[in-house]
């Protein structure tokens, strides 16, 4: 059997395979940011579909921290129950589900928090309409939000939370210098940049104990003039594991641009895929927690190869699971053609135009065919 799809546990949480549905923004969540029917579905599919983590789209710890309309919330105890049955859902075709958490920060969206987004640093350049700059008692509330808001995602029944601090949400703002120029405790040396994140690791860990697991998603660095570096995002990386941390997502690039975006387009080969792949080895060389890669990955080989040459333990995927929620089922039953994903990210179009996101080229060859 390929070690692809051998059993492994993470701080307790027992996974079936080591395939996981990397966080991804799907727009069906209700105005308010609680969960739907429609959304459950999508998660449960996947769990049908053989994923053995599953990690729904970021949720927001705090109103002013919604990036992204229809997104998923956490910032308030009534959600709790509708968060049950999406987990209760899941669970029952044998998945395991983490909550991905974060905050917008610079990327929240004025129109639907109806207020100037609070960033790390207000300086001049950094955006066309205003903003303000986060107080240090503003920051200890951030902190206290995911602190709750693991509270409550321990209660709703998921298996774990992950910390978002990739791609230019507010954890990656603190970490970066494009973004952070604060001259307090929490800005300066990458240490002081860090701060917030072993603060928030430590407020989860007294709110819901240590054996549950913890994960966060990392970028390896930002691509970008004056981003994080892997050298500064290599010694975050080793502050939280000795913190405590349980696994690292390793993903990189900005929301804004750069160099490399989140979401690489036209994936054709298989030396395109997995493009942070040098970056991983130098993480897994030198941490000793799991390690999560994501990043173009479309072919079982490419998979297989990463798992066996030690470069990561697991493998995240997002967009060929928008097109192929069963791939993973596929894949184990010997069918081990690449996925059919094109990468040419218009699944996100259909969740711009609160449809949810869906593989558009899909829906458009079976029209044509």
């Amino acid at each position: 059997m390929s070690k692809l799809f051998e059993r492994s546990v993470v701080n307790g949480m027992e996974l079936s395979n080591r395939f996981v549905r990397s966080a991804t923004w799907e727009g069906m969540a209700a105005d308010d940011g609680s969960v739907t029917p429609r959304l459950t579905e999508m998660l449960t599919t996947l769990a049908k579909g053989g994923v053995g983590l599953i990690i729904p789209g970021q949720a927001y710890v705090l109103p002013e921290g919604q990036a992204a309309p229809w997104q998923l919330g956490i910032y308030k105890d009534e959600f709790i129950d509708g968060l049950k049955e999406m987990t209760a859902a899941v669970h029952g075709f044998g998945a395991k589900i983490v909550m991905q958490v974060a905050h917008g920060g610079h990327f929240a969206m004025e129109p639907l928090i109806k207020r100037p987004p609070l960033v790390v640093s207000a300086f001049e350049g950094l955006s066309k309409s205003p903003r303000e700059e986060m107080t240090s008692d503003y920051i200890r509330e951030v902190v206290v939000a995911f602190a709750e808001a693991a509270r409550r995602v321990k209660e709703a029944g998921f298996d774990g939370i992950q910390l978002h601090s990739a791609h230019g949400y507010l954890l990656n703002q603190f970490l970066s210098p494009a973004f952070n120029h604060r001259e307090d405790e929490y800005g300066g040396g990458i240490d002081n940049r860090a701060r917030i994140h072993l603060e928030i690791l430590r407020a989860i860990r007294e709110s819901v104990g240590d054996d549950f697991p913890v994960l966060i998603k990392l970028n390896s660095q930002d691509f970008a003039e004056n981003g994080l570096s892997m050298a500064e995002s290599l010694r975050v990386g080793h502050l939280l594991a000795q913190a405590g941390l349980d696994a690292i997502e390793l993903s990189g690039g900005l929301l804004s641009g750069g160099k490399l975006s989140p979401s690489r387009a036209g994936i054709k080969t298989e030396d395109q895929e997995a493009y942070f792949r040098e970056e991983a080895k130098v993480f897994k060389s030198e941490l000793k927690i799991p390690l999560i890669l994501v990043g173009g990955i479309r072919s079982f080989e490419v998979a297989e190869r990463l798992v066996e040459d030690g470069v990561a333990d697991y493998l995240a995927m997002s967009r060929p699971l928008i097109r192929e929620p069963d791939l993973v089922a596929r894949w184990k039953t010997g069918d081990r053609r690449r996925a059919l994903c094109k990468s040419d990210n218009l699944c996100f179009g259909p969740g711009v135009q609160g449809k949810g996101i869906c593989c558009v080229t899909a829906e458009n060859e079976l029209k044509a065919g």
